[in-house]
């Protein structure tokens, strides 16, 4: 028998294969860590605000799906050339497999978070000549990181270059040299000085130290470090078996006189493994508000709703019978369609039977939709009611202060538009007790907790301070009065930091009307939709400043607008901006920080769409 024909075609490739192979499994069921953000929960959903539940690994970290493409196109290429009849006589295709599996070895072994995988970075000088479709000129390559890890601090760069390439490059340099016997010692040996050593090694080396310095780590001046992993380079190879030249070893000295940690050799197997899940050293981390706490629009509506206030039912079927709109209701929202249909025509308030069936068709589904949520939305408060949920997260900071509660003057502004729109009359009074600045304190807080199931001042929600601009300064002044009450940063978390640079970023960009903005002519009669960020439309403009004015002053956010607060942590992360707890060494006893945003249930306003109201819609709320 012919020992040959029994040999495997090719196997090298074959062990490639099989490596491939294993990498591409690994990929598939490899769960990035995401360092989860002081986001406080007290939503009914609690995985509902994190987006790392059920979200595809491929979303959370940048590159992976490319990886993992690359891999399987090379599998693929791989497996249908082995499959030719002919293939053992064919030779092998050229494939990325070595650099691909010792890429994803540095993935494996990287210190923790990983921020990207093949991320491309510019220096100041090709950031300045990026916008190629304007100016004509040829794209800027940028340089390329393997690995960006350590949260953005660590830059590793893999090369699978061999000795014979270097080897290669020297010769055809030699060869320019040898005429004027430039770079050439007296005995016409190849010069070791190094202001005469070049090659793409070196080259590489010198863009990644240039991107490094004019690409800081977010938040800071300071360059990342860089990791370069030779795989294949080997300065102390035999050079009668794989080829030596001393200008080789000269390379990796001259890397290393850069700056640059230069790791030489595949990943042995005995490396450890780096866990991608949350150190198991680090000491339990529990959240707790700030004792300012910064109201968003959400919970302004939500303070006054009648869902928050009025006694609860003793069953979920009561619950459910509770919002089975009233005909006094059913008459405002005809009337309100019939005026969007006709405008302000006399004729408005005639219709025919056609009409009618129009108006009534058009907005069953509708109000049943909202009836459900109304009752969904008590259900919760039935659970933990949001006024109570406050108090036992406040009154734990007694002792450092007395609790206040701020908002800006825009959520003030449109929480009163959609009150005096919308709003019952309970909810309305309530309303005139947050926002009245005329008001003495005793009778606002008398007319805020009249019929409230929760006894007077039950909280010290008044008086409600506003910030006094639409945005804070870049520097809080102390003239403002607010400096002084930004508690100590020992206790505040990066991302705080992270939050406010990420707002004032997309504030500087343009917005845009909403998708579903009324049309102008209606616009004045009917509430118009928020404008929204252009950088992310699932985002409002008042709903970012209101994150600016919290994250900027080191205060707890407290919102009902969760999808908001998962496209916020989204554009912290697509920044690159650090989303984690502050680090700090240590085990055993758990560790008390602030919370930078603070997630509860939504209440809306529900009072006109009790079965039992029996009152008229009077749009308006005076002050």
């Amino acid at each position: 028998m012919d020992h040959a024909a029994t040999q495997p075609a090719h196997p090298e490739l074959q062990r490639q294969l099989l490596q491939m192979q294993q990498v591409a499994n690994s990929i598939s069921s490899y769960v990035p860590y995401i360092p989860k953000p002081p986001v406080l929960d007290s939503s009914a959903d609690i995985q509902g605000t994190s987006d790392e539940g059920a979200a595809d690994p491929g979303e959370l970290l940048p590159g992976l799906r490319p990886l993992l493409d690359a891999v399987r196109k090379d599998i693929d290429v791989t497996q249908k050339f082995l499959e030719k009849s002919n293939a053992a006589s064919l030779p092998a295709p050229s494939t990325n497999a070595t650099y691909l599996v010792a890429v994803w070895e540095e993935v494996l072994r990287a210190p923790q978070p990983i921020v990207a995988i093949g991320r491309t970075f510019f220096t100041k000088n090709e950031k300045g000549k990026s916008n190629v479709k304007k100016s004509g000129a040829r794209p800027t390559p940028g340089v390329k990181v393997d690995v960006v890890a350590d949260n953005g601090k660590t830059w590793i760069r893999v090369n699978t270059t061999r000795n014979s390439r270097l080897l290669s490059e020297f010769r055809e340099i030699d060869s320019y040299n040898t005429d004027s016997e430039d770079g050439l010692d007296h005995g016409g040996r190849p010069s070791l000085m190094q202001s005469e050593v070049d090659n793409s090694i070196l080259r590489m080396g010198r863009a990644l130290i240039s991107a490094a310095k004019d690409n800081p780590v977010v938040g800071t001046t300071v360059s990342p470090n860089i990791v370069f992993r030779l795989t294949r380079l080997d300065p102390h190879a035999d050079p009668e078996v794989e080829g030596n030249d001393p200008r080789i070893a000269l390379t990796i000295d001259m890397l290393h006189n850069m700056g640059i940690d230069v790791q030489l050799g595949e990943r042995s197997a005995d490396d450890v493994v780096r866990s991608s899940s949350e150190p198991s050293h680090s000491r339990a981390m529990h959240l707790e508000p700030t004792r300012h706490i910064n109201l968003d629009l959400s919970i302004l509506i939500a303070l006054v709703s009648d869902l928050t206030h009025s006694s609860l039912p003793r069953s979920a079927a009561e619950a459910q019978e509770r919002f089975v709109p009233s005909a006094s209701y059913l008459e405002w929202k005809k009337s309100r369609l019939r005026a969007k249909i006709y405008g302000d025509r006399a004729d408005a308030e005639v219709v025919t039977d056609g009409d009618q069936d129009l108006v009534t068709t058009e907005n069953a589904e509708d109000l049943g939709k909202h009836s459900r949520a109304l009752a969904d939305q008590l259900q919760q408060e039935m659970s933990k009611g949001l006024l109570q949920e406050m108090f036992e997260r406040l009154s734990t900071l007694a002792d450092h202060g007395p609790v206040e509660f701020w908002t800006t003057a825009e959520a003030r502004d449109r929480c009163i538009r959609i009150i005096s729109k919308i709003g019952g009359p309970n909810e309305k009074r309530r309303a005139h007790a947050l926002f009245a600045p005329l008001y003495e304190l005793s009778d606002a807080e008398q007319a805020y907790w009249k019929d409230s199931r929760y006894p007077l001042r039950f909280l010290p929600l008044l008086p409600l301070h506003v910030f006094p601009s639409p945005e804070p300064p870049v520097h809080i002044p102390t003239a403002g009065g607010l400096t002084d009450q930004i508690p100590p940063h020992s206790d505040l978390s990066p991302f705080f930091v992270a939050l406010e640079r990420t707002s004032r970023a997309l504030l500087g960009q343009e917005t845009a009307p909403h998708p579903r903005a009324l049309p102008d002519d209606l616009s004045a009669s009917e509430i118009q939709r928020a404008s929204v960020m252009k950088a992310n439309p699932k985002l409002t403009a008042h709903t970012v400043r209101s994150m600016l004015w919290g994250a900027a002053n080191g205060w707890t956010t407290l919102t009902a607008n969760r999808a908001s607060v998962k496209a916020i942590i989204r554009e912290v992360r697509k920044a690159g901006e650090d989303v984690g707890h502050a680090r700090e060494g240590g085990e055993g006893r758990s560790m008390v920080k602030k919370a930078a945003i603070w997630v509860v249930d939504p209440r809306s306003l529900a009072e006109g769409m009790r079965s039992d109201f029996e009152g008229r819609f009077s749009p308006g709320l005076s002050f």
